[in-house]
């Protein structure tokens, strides 16, 4: 049995909060499952000094936000990425 199976929703949003906390200080990496099943590795962040410049376009309708998911800046390939929450199965980042 995988050992998030046991979380209840009080510990997700507990780790959301928390690894958005933590994305908007550093970069961290995070192995998930990918919907196709297949395991990802991203080095992302959420910090704005290092977030390219936000660009606005009146031509899009506002997306619809799912608490689920977390739309993260992959550093490694440049560009918005995103996972969703209970797929994480490791985060690892630096102290200090």
């Amino acid at each position: 049995m995988n050992e998030t199976a046991k979380f209840s929703d009080s510990d997700w949003e507990k780790f959301a909060v928390w690894i958005k906390d933590l994305l908007q200080t550093d970069v961290v990496t995070v192995t998930f499952d990918k919907k196709d099943g297949t395991e990802r590795i991203m080095k992302c962040t959420l910090n704005p000094s290092m977030l390219p410049a936000k660009v606005v376009s009146e031509e899009k309708a506002p997306r619809t936000k799912n608490e689920n998911v977390l739309s993260v800046y992959d550093v490694e390939n440049n560009g918005w990425r995103s996972f969703t929450l209970r797929s994480v199965k490791r985060v690892q980042f630096n102290l200090g």
